[in-house]
């Protein structure tokens, strides 16, 4: 079982997907291999009753239906491949469908508390200067963070203000930017990343304390550590930052078409999702702002 397990996750790396999405597999692989020993069950004999166990099992232990949906993703995306390496005969996952997800919105910033985030970093230090540029360019562009660390500064355009990243699937695109994250993107990369750089060869954009390159785990807890240097009382991931940029995008005209592009989504009904959390906003303001709106 083992043997197919890292066969599988090698089958990904050659595929070029992403870091946390491999992260991701790994684990739910280990979770599901480790319920199959403990029903001495071999990978090649599982079935459709042995994977509605394993969800049932996991309803059991209260996992979130988002959760049980991404390890069902997980073990699609292994038995397709098993069948497809003809190791299986017959794909198991062919009839399990999905849970039905709650609808929920995403978290976004409002512009005061944007501005109050971004104006954390102490520019004055190399880390400083760095981790401000990091969150502008989150917000700017809206890449997810799992794009933003594999940026190297040749994917850099900087007369066009464009930037070439690679997102799920390894699919190209461009994402545009603005002169405040060009004024921070110069100031470090012509100061703060040379005094953080220890390898010249190396072409990465953003650089940890070791002069190597970040990590989505790394993006992740420079956030934290500015969350808690600006005592804020909720919790903001870097995908808040992809959320506030959309959201952000639509508030000001911009169409859902354009938004879908620069976010890199494959499906228009993805992007729809910013247009509830719009509207809603619309609606508050409404509320807010006219006389006779709560007029009782």
């Amino acid at each position: 079982m083992d043997n197919y397990f890292k066969l599988f996750i090698t089958y990904l790396e050659q595929k070029n997907q992403s870091q946390y999405t491999i992260y991701s597999y790994q684990n739910d692989l280990k979770q599901f291999l480790e319920f199959l020993k403990r029903e001495s069950i071999s990978i090649v004999d599982v079935d459709y009753k042995v994977v509605r166990n394993y969800l049932s099992y996991l309803y059991e232990k209260n996992y979130a239906k988002r959760t049980v949906a991404r390890h069902i993703s997980c073990l699609r995306s292994f038995y397709k491949y098993l069948l497809q390496e003809k190791i299986i005969t017959k794909n198991p996952m062919k009839l399990i469908s999905n849970p039905k997800l709650d609808r929920t919105l995403p978290k976004f910033l409002y512009y005061q508390e944007l501005e109050d985030l971004l104006s954390i970093p102490d520019q004055s230090t190399p880390l400083g200067m760095r981790d401000a540029t990091i969150l502008e360019f989150l917000y700017s562009t809206g890449v997810r963070v799992s794009e933003l660390v594999s940026i190297k500064i040749k994917d850099i355009h900087f007369d066009d203000k464009k930037i070439k990243v690679f997102g799920k699937g390894s699919k190209e695109r461009y994402v545009l930017y603005g002169s405040k994250l060009q004024d921070l993107l110069k100031k470090y990369l012509f100061g703060a990343r040379q005094q953080l750089l220890r390898d010249p060869s190396n072409d990465f954009l953003f650089l940890n304390h070791y002069g190597k390159p970040l990590t989505t785990a790394g993006i992740r807890t420079i956030l934290n550590r500015i969350i808690q240097e600006g005592a804020f009382q909720f919790h903001i991931s870097p995908h808040v930052l992809r959320h506030t940029f959309a959201t952000h995008m639509l508030d000001e005209g911009a169409d859902l078409k354009s938004v879908q592009e620069l976010l890199g989504h494959e499906n228009l009904s993805t992007t729809q999702i910013y247009t509830h959390i719009s509207n809603e906003h619309l609606r508050q303001v409404y509320l807010n702002a006219h006389p006779r709106a709560n007029h009782k």
